[in-house]
Formats: structure tokens, C-alpha cells, sequence
């Protein structure tokens, strides 16, 4: 999963915690200079799990993968997204990290500059929107 976006909206007094959408990668997602690429309009039905802020040392990784056959942190929330991939979790205010599950793995392709995978921070009463993508089984990304 890549978290590319993240914006911060405000809740309710209390409330707080991650709201997005998991989206499917397929073909050429590089970056290049002059090209936007665009975010498609529906997400896809996924398992959205939520960890205490997890560093790449605290991972069981499958080979240079960003697929994880363990995540050695404590799971704090899972939810399932609905039909477009929409997703709404309450936490209270911390640093975490997001994974998607496939299967018997757990998928998250994001680092930060210290090395936690997916991060992501919550706010007392604000509520964290993220964009995540998971990779096709049958289509090239790059």
C-alpha cells in the first residue's frame, strides 16, 4: 500500500483518527517531468490494518517486497473498505502505520527517512485522509 496523500480535516470534539480510499496500481505510475497521473475514480474492496508506527527493522519482509509476511508491532485496528474502497477508522491521537492485507501478507510500499513503513500521524481532533494503493495481480506497474 502507498500512502500518497494526506490531508487533515476537522472532526468533532473527541474525534479524530484516518478516513480514505484504497485504489488499485496498474500501468506506469513512475514519476516523470510534465506528467500528472491520475487517481482513479473508484477504489477497490480491501482489508485496511492499522499498527503502532512500525520501522522496517520490526518486519519480516518477502525478499525486497513491499510484502510482509509479519509485522512484529501491535495491531491496533483492521477494517474491511466498502464497495469503492472507502474507509473510516477512529484512533486516538499517535504515530501509525497502515498495511493492507492480501491473503497471508500484509502490503505497504511508503517509507520515511527513518525507516517506518506507512506512517501516519493523527491529531487530537482532527481526522487524517489517506490515499492507499495496492498492486494488481494482473497488470505491470512501474
Amino acid at each position: 500500500m502507498l500512502i500518497g496523500l494526506v490531508y487533515l480535516f476537522a472532526g468533532g470534539p473527541g474525534e479524530q483518527g484516518i478516513e480514505g480510499t484504497v485504489f488499485t496500481a496498474v500501468g506506469n505510475r513512475m514519476p516523470a517531468p510534465g506528467v500528472k497521473r491520475s487517481t482513479p475514480k473508484d477504489g477497490v474492496r480491501a482489508v485496511v490494518c492499522v499498527f503502532e508506527l512500525t520501522n522496517i527493522s520490526q518486519v519480516e519482509r518477502v525478499g525486497t517486497s513491499a510484502y510482509y509476511k509479519a509485522v512484529h508491532t501491535r495491531m491496533v485496528q483492521q477494517a474491511d473498505t466498502d464497495d469503492k474502497g472507502h474507509f473510516k477508522i477512529v484512533l486516538p491521537p499517535g504515530r501509525y502505520s497502515i498495511f493492507t492485507k492480501k491473503g497471508d501478507l500484509f502490503y505497504a510500499s511508503r517509507m520515511d527517512e527513518k525507516n517506518n513503513v506507512a506512517p501516519v500521524e493523527v491529531l487530537p481532533g482532527v481526522w487524517t485522509k489517506v490515499q492507499c494503493w495496492v498492486e494488481s495481480d494482473h497488470k505491470p506497474v512501474y
